[in-house]
């Protein structure tokens, strides 16, 4: 790992391991896709993979305007996060359909609030730098990913997966 001097290159560093966040996150979610009985949460869970794919590709293209190869970083902190994700949603027995799609939605909204995180920290960053077309661009997948949460706790909620898991 090289040595981190400066706001810039833990911005860089930052943009590296969010791509390597989105890269480990798709696997997990298209095995969600497989297990989800709710037709509106595959349709939801198949869109989320469509914006993590959209925001690794945002997360490449900001990596190399700033001359950095965004494969040079692994995050294992959402390594751990699709490891809990398999456990608690795919691999665990569950009595019924409704409690797998709410722990699904559980354990895909803890990815995607690792994602918002992660999005939030480098827009700070990005604006402090004067990287405001990096910002712009940051807004946009903290948004994509805030729509889709509410989508989950919509299906969750409102759709009543949680209510029929009781």
């Amino acid at each position: 790992m090289a040595t981190i001097k400066n706001l810039k290159d833990l911005y860089i560093d930052g943009v590296k391991d969010m791509h390597s966040a989105c890269k480990q996150s798709i696997p997990v979610t298209e095995e969600m896709v497989r297990a989800a009985q709710s037709e509106d949460l595959k349709k939801a869970l198949e869109a989320s993979i469509k914006g993590t794919r959209e925001g690794m590709a945002s997360m490449e293209k900001l990596a190399r305007a700033h001359g950095a190869d965004p494969a040079g970083e692994h995050c294992k902190g959402m390594e751990g996060l699709a490891a809990e994700a398999r456990k608690h949603a795919l691999e665990a027995e569950f009595a019924d359909e409704d409690t797998q799609d709410a722990a699904i939605i559980g354990q895909y909204q803890r990815l995607a609030h690792y994602a918002i995180t992660g999005y939030g920290t480098l827009k700070a960053w990005a604006k402090r730098l004067g990287f405001n077309d990096d910002a712009k661009v940051l807004d946009q997948c903290t948004a994509a990913t805030y729509e889709g949460d509410e989508d989950m706790t919509r299906i969750a909620v409102k759709g009543g997966i949680n209510k029929a898991a009781m």
